[in-house]
This record gives C-alpha cells, sequence and structure tokens, in this order.
C-alpha cells in the first residue's frame, strides 16, 4: 500500500488546489466550502495546498507554472482546477503552459464528462428529457498531438502540418474504459467517427474499438459519424449512455452536449489516470469567463460537481453522493440558480444553500 493509499485508507485526501484565472478562483471557493461541509459530516480530511499558477503568473515571471511544477504536484492525491485563460495571453500558451503538461505527464489519459439535465434547469432543446449520459474523450493523444510545425513563415507559401497520433494501446485503453463505464450504466456505447473521410486514423480507430467491444458482449456499440452524431445530440439526446471519442471529437461533443443540458456553467469534468498511479485532476469546464469574473456572479455547480467526482475517485462514495443530492435540490429551487440558468442567485447564495443541505 501506497502512501496515498493508507491516507485515503484512514480518511485523509491531500489535494492541489490552483484556482487559475478569472471566475475560476471564485467557483474554487465555492468548491472547497462544499467539501468542507461534506468532509466534517463523513469525518474525511481534507488538506489543501493552493498554487497561484495562472495567466497573471505568466504575465508576472513569464511562465503558468514554475520549472518544477509537475514534480511538485506529483505527490498529491487529486488536483483541483479552476480556469486557465486570460486576454492577452494567448490560449496555446495558457493551455500548453499549464493544463496539458499536467494531463500528459500523470497519464491522465480519460477526461470523462457527465451530462444530465436537471429537475427545474430548462434546455434549450424541446427533445432535451431524461438525458444522462457521459462523454469519454480521449485525452493525450489523437489530434491534439504535438507533432508538426510551421515552414516558410511570413512568405505566400507559409504552411503549417499538425499531425494526429493514433496508437493501438491509446485507443484500445479508452474504450476499455468506455466500455467499463457503461457496464455500470445502461450498457451502451457510442463510438464516434469520421472514416469515410479521414482514411487513416479513423478508420484504425473504428477497428481497434471493435476489437476492444468483442470482450464486451454484454454493451452494446455503435459507431456514427461525427456530423450525423452532433445532429443526434440535439434531436435526440435521451438516446445516448456512453459516448467514446478522440481528443478533438470528444472535445467538441462534450461541449456540446453541456448546452443540450441547459448552461456549460454547470459541466463538470475528471481528467483520469484509471490506475491512480498518478494524481487525476477535475475541474468546470465553462473556461475563466473574463466578461463577468469579479461580480459574483459565476455558476459554481461546475467546479460542485466536478469536485464531487473527485470525491468519488478518492473512494468516497457516499460523500460524492451527498453532494450530488444537494446539486439536484438546489437547482430544484428557483431561488437558487444563477443568471445563466434563468435565476437571479448570486455565487455565494448558491454556495450558502449547498452547505446548508449538506448539514
Amino acid at each position: 500500500m501506497t502512501e496515498s493509499d493508507a491516507l485515503r485508507a484512514s480518511g485523509s485526501s491531500s489535494i492541489a488546489v490552483i484556482p487559475g484565472d478569472g471566475i475560476g478562483t471564485e467557483v474554487i471557493a465555492s468548491a472547497r466550502a462544499v467539501l468542507d461541509a461534506v468532509a466534517r459530516k463523513h469525518a474525511i480530511t481534507l488538506s489543501y495546498t493552493e498554487f497561484d499558477w495562472s495567466c497573471q503568473r505568466y504575465a508576472d515571471e513569464g511562465a503558468m507554472m514554475p520549472d518544477d511544477g509537475i514534480e511538485t504536484l506529483r505527490g498529491f492525491d487529486a488536483i483541483l482546477l479552476g480556469a486557465v485563460g486570460w486576454p492577452g495571453v494567448p490560449d496555446h500558451v495558457s493551455l500548453w503552459g499549464l493544463l496539458i503538461p499536467i494531463r500528459r505527464a500523470f497519464r491522465q489519459y480519460v477526461n470523462m464528462r457527465p451530462i444530465r439535465v436537471f429537475d427545474g434547469v430548462d434546455s434549450p432543446l424541446r427533445t432535451a428529457h431524461d438525458v444522462d449520459f457521459v462523454v469519454v474523450r480521449e485525452n493525450v493523444e489523437g489530434e491534439y498531438s504535438e507533432i508538426g510545425g510551421r515552414l516558410n513563415r511570413g512568405f505566400p507559401d507559409e504552411m503549417a502540418v499538425q499531425e494526429s497520433v493514433f496508437t493501438r494501446n491509446g485507443v484500445g485503453r479508452i474504450a476499455d474504459f468506455a466500455f467499463e463505464l457503461a457496464r455500470t450504466r445502461r450498457g451502451y456505447v457510442t463510438s464516434a467517427t469520421k472514416s469515410n473521410g479521414i482514411v487513416h486514423t479513423l478508420p484504425f480507430w473504428d477497428e481497434v474499438v471493435a476489437e476492444r467491444a468483442s470482450h464486451y458482449p454484454d454493451v452494446r456499440l455503435d459507431s456514427e459519424h461525427i456530423d450525423a452524431l452532433a445532429a443526434k445530440f440535439v434531436l435526440q439526446p435521451q438516446r445516448f449512455d456512453v459516448v467514446v471519442g478522440s481528443n478533438l471529437f470528444g472535445d467538441i461533443l462534450s461541449d456540446l452536449a453541456a448546452a443540450v443540458a441547459g448552461s456549460i456553467g454547470i459541466a463538470p469534468s475528471a481528467n483520469l489516470d484509471p490506475s491512480k498511479q498518478y494524481p487525476s485532476m477535475f475541474e468546470p469546464v465553462h473556461g475563466s469567463a473574463p466578461d463577468i469574473a469579479g461580480q459574483g456572479i459565476a455558476n459554481p455547480i461546475g467546479a460542485v460537481w466536478s469536485a464531487a467526482l473527485m470525491l468519488e475517485h478518492l473512494g468516497y462514495a457516499a460523500a460524492a453522493g451527498e453532494v450530488m443530492a444537494a446539486v439536484e435540490s438546489t437547482l430544484a429551487a428557483p431561488e437558487t440558480r444563477t443568471g445563466d440558468l434563468g435565476g437571479r442567485a448570486s455565487t455565494a447564495v448558491v454556495t450558502d444553500a449547498l452547505v446548508a443541505r449538506l448539514q
């Protein structure tokens, strides 16, 4: 048993907290308040260490995190991230300077994004009822590889090349995760592809997913082209259970699905190393939202739901379930919905309601 395993067995876990930029600092404060409330109730000890790694740090010091940032994080049980990004700092700088290196150094090859339409939350779609599915995104290879470059910069014949990388191991393990997850749900996996137009990588994806499916005869598999699948997310969202896709396809589909569910402000995510050899990272997907930062109106539900996913990953399933019950009851009440959900509640009002329900 490792030191981290021993700590969890005794009801103690160490959490690296990176509030980040914009509303990230606000929603992480809410998530911590909720975590503290449920931890007291279940006699769980959560020890936090906060890091100021952000676009502000980049502006001040020229780097999103210090050179030894990855080694600093290595000893934690989990990482709780608020948001990354700010005007004046290009997105490829903020993401490749913090988020993506963490995902890759810690083998967080699963990006898991649950999607639900909660009671009291209006979807923009008439068809969205009984929606409850999970997008499983391959998180460390695919279209977001580092292989490529630019040639003849500044000349009329300037060109850019970006290579997609799909490995048998990478596709196989994300498929296995999706099938295993489906076994705990409704036993149905949909694989996103575009093998009719992308001639090498996506037929390979299809072949490997089909090979892994043969090991899960109790799970139904459908393969859908990404364009048709995006349309069905809008027209028939209730049909899906577990949707698995490559890095790019999973990224786009999960944000579309969050909009179908009513607001990206409630959308959580988990960047997982299923082996638990390395720390996993949990974050809302709404971004830093500079337009509303500092106004106290950000929706904290995405961060709180992400914190619930973290609790479940760490082995505190009962505590995670109570946090989600608090989320459900809070969203069901009109007076505790933020503006993105048609309400008028502040971040503080929603946070206080969540804490009160846990007490």
